[in-house]
């Protein structure tokens, strides 16, 4: 007789969703129970987890819990980006009742992801050398913009959180100067967020549009008056020059942040592009404007040739992530 693996509990908590699971905590991890909530409809973590648990069959009894969290923890509080709340990490166990709890940086808990997926959950931009030995980095655009690193010490990698995406944004032509003046007056400081994102995509295309750069369709005013500005502008850049222009813009920016965190970790083992608008432009990334932007750094452009760069294709990256080290917890 075997005995039943335990149970931990994975959460990803974004600015637009809260991913969160039941896995077994063995050597295959799979997957039991799931469930999706929009998180701007609830007031706490713990008012989802909640709402989660209570789906769970009767005397389900789960070990340990870890959540993947935008923000940095300063003190053990966290204050999720772009969501009003705040998470007091020792008050976790006792407001949700399981006994060992850990809270990850988003993108951290994406990185910890990484070594769980399979070939077929990339797409491959650059091949570079095509070793995974060195440090790698995740750059990771969605509602928001996450970076992380993972530190490679010769046997295995070990993710690093850190809040790059709130780094200054760096024009690297007129056009992207005029952007940066222009959302100055908005902004104030103006990070790489408040352009390589999906904030960041509404943000170039106001931008075009009040500037006289751009003409706008109604429809498609109408469209983003309806639904996600993002998704919209993305949807319409093959038939909307200002959509395409728009596109074009936030293509160039991804490409030139992907570059500025791969040389600041010194990523020979990978650059990753994971978030959720990566692999919704897949074919944007395909084309030679991603790639020229990334490899624009004059004498370190033969470095940065060597880096594998793909994008991540699973959106439970950090779902697998915070299981991981869930798991771990229990060791």
């Amino acid at each position: 007789m075997t005995d039943t693996p335990d149970l931990i509990l994975a959460g990803d908590l974004g600015g637009t969703n809260f991913r969160v699971a039941v896995f077994r905590a063995d050597s295959e991890m799979n997957r039991l129970q799931y469930a999706k909530f929009r998180s701007a409809d609830h007031r706490s973590l713990e008012e989802m987890v909640h709402l989660f648990l209570n789906q769970l069959p009767k005397g389900t009894i789960l070990k340990a819990a870890c959540f993947g969290v935008p923000g940095p923890n300063i003190a053990g509080v966290i204050h999720p980006t772009n969501l009003g709340w705040n998470i007091e990490i020792n008050a976790l166990p006792g407001l949700i009742g399981i006994p060992r709890v850990s809270v990850l940086n988003d993108l951290e808990s994406t990185a910890y992801g990484l070594s769980k997926l399979r070939q077929t959950d990339f797409a491959v931009l650059q091949a570079g050398s095509g070793s995974t030995a060195g440090n790698q980095c995740v750059i990771a655009p969605g509602t928001g913009l996450g970076e992380a690193g993972l530190y490679w010490d010769g046997r295995r990698h070990t993710p690093w959180a850190c809040e790059g995406g709130h780094a200054d944004f760096s024009p690297t032509d007129e056009l992207q100067h005029d952007l940066l003046e222009f959302l100055r007056r908005e902004y104030g400081s103006v990070s790489f967020e408040r352009v390589v994102s999906g904030i960041g995509i509404a943000n170039i295309y106001r931008f075009l549009r009040d500037t006289g750069r751009g003409v706008e369709r109604e429809e498609i005013a109408r469209e983003m008056i309806a639904g996600d500005a993002a998704s919209v502008i993305d949807r319409n850049a093959g038939s909307c020059p200002l959509c395409r222009s728009t596109m074009d813009i936030f293509v160039q920016a991804l490409g030139t942040e992907a570059s500025n965190m791969a040389l600041k970790t010194m990523a020979t083992g990978g650059v990753f592009l994971g978030g959720g608008i990566s692999p919704k432009i897949l074919p944007l990334l395909r084309r030679p404007i991603f790639l020229e932007s990334f490899l624009n750094k004059g004498r370190l452009r033969n470095l940065l040739e060597t880096m594998p760069v793909k994008v991540v294709l699973n959106d439970d990256a950090a779902l697998l992530g915070s299981a991981c080290h869930a798991v771990r917890m229990l060791e």
